[in-house]
């Protein structure tokens, strides 16, 4: 079972007198997650020594990812853990996030449905060793999130839901 409780920093909060409290949010073409609550994407496992995948994405994030890939090419996620949107999973056109030995690969999604649509999920080193114990799945809601991140213009944010592994080795 998905914990539907998102972690620290995950929440949405407008603020009376702020734009995105009282604009009103452009048209876009609405995500309803009730059609996919029940379907679960599975990344790749790619943390060496690991049997379990540690992330993978609700049936609402693919049906966006499908929709954002053919608007930008391939994608990719980044988890900081930082201020601001950092503790949210930014998604970015492939490559317009640089990874280095301070990341994670944690999982890798494909997507596609008749060719192969793979998407990376990264997390920032130091980030993995506070969730290392988590299960992590990308999950969408209404709201604006970080401009950065491609989702931000149709009105929806990607968020982390979480729950702790069973089993995970090694921990870190």
């Amino acid at each position: 079972m998905i914990n539907s409780t998102p972690l620290a920093g995950t929440a949405a909060v407008d603020t009376p007198g702020t734009p995105a409290a009282d604009s009103p949010a452009p048209e876009r073409p609405a995500v309803d997650a009730s059609a996919h609550a029940s379907q679960r994407l599975d990344a790749s496992v790619t943390v060496t020594g690991e049997t379990h995948s540690r992330v993978a994405l609700a049936g609402v994030s693919v049906t966006l990812l499908r929709s954002l890939w053919e608007q930008y090419g391939p994608l990719m996620f980044h988890q900081s853990g930082g201020c601001c949107d950092g503790s949210s999973p930014m998604c970015y056109p492939a490559g317009d996030f640089l990874t280095s030995d301070n990341d994670v690969l944690l999982g890798v999604f494909d997507i596609g449905t008749d060719h192969p649509q793979p998407i990376e999920f990264w997390m920032s080193r130091e980030q993995f060793q506070y969730w290392s114990h988590t299960h992590l799945t990308v999950d969408v809601v209404k709201g604006r999130g970080s401009g950065f991140s491609v989702e931000a213009p149709e009105g929806v944010r990607f968020m982390i839901r979480s729950r702790l592994m069973e089993t995970a080795s090694p921990f870190v």
